[in-house]
Parts: structure tokens; C-alpha cells; sequence
């Protein structure tokens, strides 16, 4: 049971996340919660994965992520920049890259015009922060 309320928590939260972001992404780009569990030898943090789908030309404006992040490019190329990791780069798909918590995620976007990219980000992060900060236009 505990389980389940826990399954049902975590789904709440992560479409909330995508629900409440829709003019920080670009018409066509999807972001769809995977799966969030708790980490049963770190009180109080969870493990969350969310597929991000980008259209051919797709972005996200600035934003924070809470906890550390690792983005594994699926299908396609993205650009991202990391305030702490240094200037844009273009990974490829079977690449991937890592955000440090307190970071700034200043590029993340599809680096075709042409074709549609997705990557797998996976949050550590405190159980019940909001994962995603959009900066404000």
C-alpha cells in the first residue's frame, strides 16, 4: 500500500511539473514522468526519471533543477549549456551529461531543425522538491 501512495505521490508530482511548464518549452516538445522511488539507504531523497521529447528546432528557457541531474541522450542531438560545466555543447545520442545541484541549465535544446531528439534525465533530489525552476520571462 505504501508503495502504491507513494507510486500515486510521485506520478502527481511529476505531471504537475510537466503540466505547469507548458510556455517554458517549445509547441511540440513533451515531457513525460518514467518513474520516482525513494532511496531506501538515503533518508529522504528520491530517484526520478522523465523522458524528454524535443521537436525538430525545440527548446526550454533557462532553469534550476533541485538535486544533481544525469541526462542521457536517447534519439538525435541536444545542445546544453551548465553554468558549472562549462560552454554548449552538442551530445549525440548513447552520450551523456551531468548537472551539479545549484546550477544554472542555460541551453537545453534540440540542436536539429529537422529532426525530433529525446534524452532520459534522471533527478537525485530531495523526496518531494520540485525538480524543475523555469526563469521567469
Amino acid at each position: 500500500m505504501t508503495r502504491s501512495i507513494h507510486g500515486i505521490a510521485a506520478t502527481a508530482l511529476l505531471a504537475l511539473f510537466a503540466a505547469s511548464t507548458p510556455a517554458a518549452h517549445a509547441e511540440g516538445d513533451k515531457v513525460t514522468p518514467v518513474r520516482s522511488e525513494k532511496l531506501p539507504n538515503v533518508p529522504g531523497k528520491s530517484v526520478t526519471t522523465v523522458l524528454v521529447n524535443y521537436a525538430p528546432g525545440g527548446k526550454s528557457v533557462s532553469h534550476h533543477h533541485a538535486g544533481s541531474v544525469m541526462a542521457y541522450v536517447l534519439t538525435g542531438q541536444i545542445r546544453s549549456e551548465n553554468s558549472a560545466t562549462g560552454p554548449a555543447k552538442v551530445y549525440k545520442a548513447g552520450e551523456a551529461f551531468f548537472e551539479p545541484p545549484g546550477s544554472e541549465h542555460l541551453v537545453s535544446e534540440n540542436a536539429s531543425t529537422t529532426e525530433p531528439a529525446s534524452l532520459l534525465a534522471i533527478f537525485v533530489a530531495d523526496d518531494g522538491a520540485q525538480l524543475t525552476v523555469f526563469e521567469k520571462k
